[in-house]
């Protein structure tokens, strides 16, 4: 069985290292032209062009390595069965539930890599095209584009609720251009802060910097004036503490668009705009999703294997090759278009997200059952 392994792994692994290379330099080339033009609309060279370019690459990989995976499996296990080679290792004890096993087993290996890839490595790189493209483009301000965001807590019994606009995040994770507008439980606007700066620890205490601040205090009476009139009081601060709940992972997670957060960073936004009350279906379908894209990759080898059934003697292996290619490709359409009509019907996310796959894997079931009781 080591044997057995050794020889499906070396090339189904081979096929799709080779597959997934030939997609990364296309879709290289591609933002590598359209690199070229935005920097030369600026003076930059080609250099930094093909590095804007590779910068990407992490990304297109997480996208494109399930069908890369599908791709790989169906050469190999087709070339097997072309050459009799599988017909031999069937013969030799490899029954349809080991063969099963064997290729699950390689299968939770891809899906660990493109997880990976997906939460750790395509978001930095994406960050850091960011900053280097503002810098290329000379921007006196490298940084990831703001938010506003909702918070409501209890202060001295009453209810207070907050929004929050943060207009840039630049290095190190600190706040620019921060504003804070606290209203009363009827709506009322009470006090506005704006910082030049601030930092959030993981506590959700905000250190502000450079603050100004503008109270109103509806119904207080000045020296002389009618009762009810307004009163509005600015003050000036170096610094300044304000407590909230909007700690540090929640506004690193609101100022970035939502293909590149990562699981965890879309977990929590999704849970603090469930919190705040405020819609959360766009992000949480884009969660589920995230967190069951590895599992495409056992999808994909679900749906090669039963090309190593085929009969090569019967022709029209390539036909059937294709046919399998262009299957995968509806599912990964089928994946995307699922996730707009569930946020536009108000599907539930989870199964949103889940029924590609679990469509797909009973539809390679089917067919793999067919062919080695039938065929």
């Amino acid at each position: 069985m080591k044997t057995v392994r050794s020889l499906l792994y070396k090339d189904i692994v081979g096929s799709v290292v080779l597959v997934a290379l030939a997609f990364l330099s296309l879709f290289f080339f591609f933002d590598f032209v359209d690199d070229l033009e935005r920097m030369a609309r600026i003076g930059a060279g080609a250099g930094k062009a093909a590095l804007l370019a590779a910068m990407r690459l992490p990304g297109h990989f997480y996208e494109l390595f399930p069908i890369a995976v599908l791709i790989g499996a169906i050469i190999t296990l087709a070339r097997l069965a072309q050459s009799s080679e599988f017909t031999i290792l069937r013969t030799g004890g490899l029954g349809p539930t080991r063969a099963l096993g064997l290729l699950a087993g390689l299968a939770a290996v891809f899906a660990a890599l493109t997880f990976v890839v997906g939460d750790y490595v395509a978001p930095q790189f994406e960050r850091q095209r960011d900053e280097l493209r503002a810098r290329f483009n000379h921007d006196a301000n490298p940084a990831r584009r703001g938010a506003w965001l909702k918070d409501h807590r209890h202060v001295d019994g009453q209810d207070r609720n907050y929004s929050v606009r943060v207009g840039r995040v630049g290095g190190g994770g600190e706040l620019e251009d921060v504003q804070i507008y606290e209203f009363d439980a009827d709506g009322r606007l009470i006090t506005r802060t704006a910082a030049a700066a601030a930092t959030v620890d993981g506590e959700g205490l905000w250190r502000l910097r450079g603050v100004r601040r503008t109270v109103w205090n509806a119904g207080a009476a000045t020296a002389g004036g009618p009762v009810g009139e307004v009163v509005v009081s600015e003050q000036t601060l170096d610094t300044l503490g304000w407590q909230s709940s909007l700690h540090a992972g929640v506004i690193a997670a609101a100022v970035l668009p939502a293909s590149s957060m990562s699981t965890l960073e879309l977990m929590r936004y999704t849970e603090h705009l469930s919190a705040q009350e405020q819609s959360a279906q766009a992000y949480s379908i884009q969660f589920w999703r995230k967190a069951l894209y590895p599992l495409a990759c056992f999808v994909m080898v679900a749906l090669a294997l039963p090309f190593a059934y085929l009969h090569g003697r019967s022709g029209g292996i390539s036909l059937k090759v294709f046919g399998g290619i262009m299957l995968g490709i509806s599912f990964v359409l089928l994946n995307n278009v699922a996730g707009d009509l569930g946020l536009l019907k108000n599907w539930t996310p989870w199964a949103v997200a889940a029924a590609p796959s679990l469509i797909y894997l009973g539809l390679s079931m089917a067919a793999f059952t067919w062919l080695v009781r039938f065929r």
